[in-house]
This record gives C-alpha cells, structure tokens and sequence, in this order.
C-alpha cells in the first residue's frame, strides 16, 4: 500500500498541487477586476477545476509516453517532477490500464464542475479542457518525429490557456485574457526550452526530437533566453491591466529571470539548468500570487 501510495504521488506530480489552482485562479480574479463581483463559492469551484483538469492532464503525459519513458537513461528531471523519483507506469507500480482510468475519472470530475458554470462560461472552458488535452497527445506523439520543432510551438499552447480557462469561468474573452495569454506564451516556450535542455540525454535515448536534440545544448539555451526576452516585451502590454502590487511582484520575477538566464549561460551545465527551472517555477507562482493580492488589498 505504501509503495502505492508513493506511485501515485509521483505520477501526480503531487508535491507542485498548490501551483495549479494559484494559477488559474489568477485568471478567475482578474475577471472579477473587470466585470465586478466576487465568489468565494466560484473561487473553490474553479481551484477544483484547475486543481483536477491540470492534474488529469499530467496522468494524460505519462500515459501517452509509458513505452518511450522506459528508455530513460538517468534521472535528473525526473528526480525534480516526482518526489519519489520515479515514473510509475514503466516501473510497473502502476498499470497502464489504471493510469487511463485515472485520467479518464479526474477529466469526468472536472467537467461536472465545469458544467455548473453559467452558460457560456461552461462551454468556453470545456472547450479549452478538451483541446489542451488534444495538445497533450499531440505534443507527445509528434515529437518523436519532426524535423521543426511544431510539436514545442504547439503543443505549450495549453498551458497559455490555462489561466485563461480560470478567467473565463466568470469573463468572457476580451483583451486583458488574450494579454495574459500573449504575456504567458514565450514563458512556456522558455521553460520548455529548459526542460529538454536538462534533459536532453533521455530525449535521445527516447528518440523524442526535442528543442536539445534538435538544436544541441547550446540550442536551447538560445531557445531559452530568446524566448525569455519576448517575455519581457509582452509584458509591456500586459502590466498595464494590473494594479500596483502585481507590478512589484513581476518586476521581481523578471529580475530572477534574468539573473538565472545570465547564471545558464555562465555555467552551462545540466545542474545548473536544474536550478534554473526552479527559478522559473517560482516566477510562475509569484505571477499569480501577486495577480491575487492586487484583486484582495
């Protein structure tokens, strides 16, 4: 039972659970900002949502790539994600037959909650749960064979609408969520960059054609901070929807980018990228933190 639970806990990822509901919760508060009035109710029936969908969509990850992952060859990235550092479905601790029915039980869970938002709230975020989960597979099958990288560019357009998701639990589509969403994309192309440069000796054992394998170390390393800059340009548009306490939450987060891309491009080594990508993590929290406390002082 305990060897289990503890395959459970890794195929979850369940140690980064906070992160998930912070973040699309982000976008549900900023909704408040721009169309007046609150929900606590509304608040903990959406940090379900993007507690649940994002959850269902990692079980979804490992579930489409349990033949390739065998092929692992050391454990650094997955040491970071699973707290146990392991990957459960080609361990064999768990099925793969019952990793489907997991995913296939949360996505269910998640869309009867979806379901009890107002039309078309409900319609606008379903629509989003299904075509993330269509990126998903995508992303995972069409990188084992390109030659550009689509499947990158693509494939992290679900994490972009994930907080749009949260937004449109209460707002409609308007520009402060497509802002969020053009501010949100080159972080997720970054830090994709990010883990395929750490990651990159699994990538060619699995014969994925990730950002590394495509463009070598250093590659990515451009991909990565390229991609960071364009963060900081979007972010021009985007600042001027928030109020002041976010503005000093992000210009935080950017100064920790910056350091950690100059810290990348000095050390250029594997561990290094894994400190890195904590950064990163971090920036993702402070972004939505700070989006919350601007709605609540």
């Amino acid at each position: 039972m305990k060897e289990t639970l503890k395959a459970y806990i890794d195929l979850t990822r369940a140690h980064f659970l906070p992160a998930w509901p912070l973040f699309f919760c982000s976008g549900l508060v900023l909704a408040f900002t721009n169309y007046g009035g609150f929900s606590w109710a509304l608040i903990i029936k959406a940090a379900l949502i993007g507690l649940l969908g994002f959850e269902a969509g990692l079980v979804l990850n490992d579930y489409v790539d349990r033949n390739r992952d065998r092929f692992d060859v050391e454990n650094t990235l997955t040491g970071y994600w699973r707290l146990f550092k392991e990957r459960p479905i080609p361990s064999g601790k768990i099925s793969s037959k019952k990793a489907f029915w997991l995913f296939l039980l949360l996505a269910g869970i998640t869309s009867a909650l979806i379901f009890t938002l107002p039309y078309p709230n409900s319609l606008y975020v379903f629509a989003i749960m299904l075509y993330s989960y269509g990126i998903e597979t995508f992303y995972q099958v069409k990188k084992r064979n390109q030659n550009f990288p689509i499947a990158q560019l693509l494939g992290r357009t679900d994490l972009t609408l994930f907080p749009a998701a949260g937004y449109l639990c209460y707002g409609q589509p308007d520009m402060t969520m497509l802002l969020y969403m053009i501010f949100l994309y080159p972080w997720t192309m970054a830090h994709l960059g990010l883990n395929d440069f750490i990651d990159l000796k699994n990538d060619r054992a699995r014969g994925m054609n990730s950002i590394a394998v495509l463009y070598g170390a250093k590659g990515s390393m451009y991909w990565v901070t390229g991609f960071t800059l364009l963060h900081f340009f979007a972010a021009i548009f985007f600042l001027k929807e928030l109020g002041t306490i976010a503005l000093y939450g992000f210009f935080t987060a950017f100064v920790l980018l910056a350091g950690s891309n100059l810290y990348l491009w000095k050390e250029k080594t594997t561990s290094a990228g894994l400190k890195i990508l904590l950064v990163y993590h971090g920036t993702f929290v402070i972004y939505a933190v700070s989006i919350i406390l601007d709605f609540f002082l």
